[in-house]
């Protein structure tokens, strides 16, 4: 009897393993698809002539893999604080196409410093997500319609402040620069002496770990949090549902508008057309990684690791000679497998 017992345990604590195994893999998905995508980077690159290791485990290319990603970076860093307090943004593209042009425009027409011209393309982006705050919270539109108008208007303005051409030093007779654009566009994107990674990068970086602490250890976070969990609970709870969704969409397009200081500088010039589609990356990265599209679930971290799946495989189809209309399948794929996955786990 009791050695049938044991046999009869096995399976149970076999299945019980099991279980918790998969638990474990659905908790941390997002860091279980990293890894795997990780691991194929590895495989299917090809191989550096001289070491013959694969050109992906580089060193460099990692860093180049960040370097290229940062703006999509910022994007999904705003784009996560709108998630989770339950909206979507569809505008942060346009908003990053007008600061990358304003900021063209004060440093190579007018002739602004930098910190000034930084200041201004802040302010801008503050100002358009505060506009889209406050027809969400205030006038009660749909976050789709709010931001979509957004998305037009924004490029429109930087279509308007331009003239309808890119800004590059002499395109205008009356612009300050005439050979050159300034300094700190190069600065930008250069690497750091005995860092190795571009200042673009460590904006990025700095910026997501700053909002993962905000976001888990402040007040804003937890009504962010209740909001996107369940909007009139947190009303009837007392808090501040209007001013906060406000904030969330300020805080979004200026993160918009510093990925459009970054445009510039990588860019050389101030395209009015800059970051288009770039919302659709953007908010990729943070259902890829795992906060949830209907609020209330998630977090910058799961963001960053969202980011990187998102930039190892469009890095892997291109050391691979992947043509990009494939590629946008292939992410479209992957966004709609991320969203049924989630939609399987709140079940």
């Amino acid at each position: 009897m009791q050695s049938g017992r044991r046999e009869g345990e096995e399976p149970q604590d076999s299945s019980r393993r099991l279980i918790r195994a998969i638990h474990w893999i659905n908790n941390y998905r997002g860091f279980v698809a990293l890894a795997a995508v990780f691991i194929l980077g590895c495989l299917y690159t090809p191989r550096a002539r001289d070491t013959g290791l694969p050109i992906f485990l580089s060193g460099r290319t990692q860093l180049d893999i960040l370097y290229e990603y940062s703006e999509y970076g910022l994007l999904a860093t705003g784009m996560t604080l709108v998630i989770l307090s339950g909206g979507i943004d569809l505008s942060v593209s346009s908003v990053l196409g007008l600061c990358a042009t304003l900021f063209a425009l004060l440093t190579i027409g007018y002739g602004w410093s930098i910190p000034a011209a930084i200041l201004a393309v802040m302010l801008a982006g503050l100002a358009a997500g505060a506009c889209n705050g406050v027809l969400i919270a205030k006038l009660r539109l749909q976050p789709f319609v709010a931001t979509l108008a957004m998305m037009t208007a924004a490029r429109g303005v930087a279509k308007l402040i331009s003239g309808g051409i890119k800004v590059q030093p002499a395109a205008q007779p009356w612009y300050a620069l005439k050979d050159d654009t300034p300094g700190f566009f190069v600065w930008m994107t250069q690497s750091l002496p005995g860092v190795g990674v571009q200042p673009s990068t460590v904006l990025f970086l700095v910026c997501i770990l700053a909002m993962a602490v905000v976001v888990r250890r402040s007040g804003y976070g937890r009504r962010l949090y209740a909001i996107g969990g369940n909007e009139e609970a947190a009303r009837l709870a007392g808090i501040p549902v209007a001013q906060t969704k406000i904030v969330t969409y300020a805080l979004c397009a200026m993160f918009a508008a510093l990925a459009g200081v970054i445009n510039a500088c990588r860019q050389d010039i101030g395209d009015p057309e800059a970051g288009f589609g770039f919302e659709l990356d953007a908010i990729a990265a943070v259902v890829i990684g795992g906060t949830s599209l209907v609020g209330g679930r998630g977090g910058m971290m799961l963001t960053l690791v969202g980011v990187l799946i998102v930039a190892y495989i469009n890095k892997i189809l291109s050391l691979n000679a992947v043509p990009i209309a494939p590629r946008m399948i292939i992410q479209a794929a992957i966004i709609v497998a991320a969203v049924l996955i989630q939609q399987r786990k709140r079940g």
